[in-house]
């Protein structure tokens, strides 16, 4: 399995933008997909976006469509979320994971998280 160490949270202000980064150990990251989730305090954790393997297909909640961007760059074995036009509702202990196969991302390898907390 590969492993997974997030990057990049912090604290910021309404309408600031941050970087987070998902390193993966391993030789053979590029086969597979990864995906960013998030929980808030008291909540459920939620589904950000994901990529596949080649980076051809990206996917985005809802809430995040239009400011969040994920990319991947394959031969540095990381995956970053833009986080544009952040808003207090963001704030949230973000995670990254990552599978073979897109859908079940939620079941592979999981990272330890990184802190995410803009304020109004």
């Amino acid at each position: 399995q590969v492993q997974l160490v997030e990057s990049g949270g912090g604290l910021v202000q309404a309408g600031d933008s941050l970087r987070l980064s998902c390193v993966a150990s391993g030789s053979t990251f590029s086969l597979y997909a990864v995906g960013w989730f998030r929980q808030a305090p008291g909540q459920v954790r939620e589904f950000v976006s994901s990529i596949s393997g080649n980076g051809s297909n990206t996917y985005y909640a809802d809430s995040v469509k239009g400011r969040f961007t994920i990319s991947r760059d394959n031969a540095k074995n990381t995956v970053y979320l833009q986080m544009n036009s952040l808003k207090p509702e963001d704030t949230a202990v973000y995670y990254c994971a990552a599978d073979f196969i897109m859908r079940t991302i939620h079941l592979g390898s999981w990272g330890q998280g990184t802190q995410v907390t803009v304020s109004s």
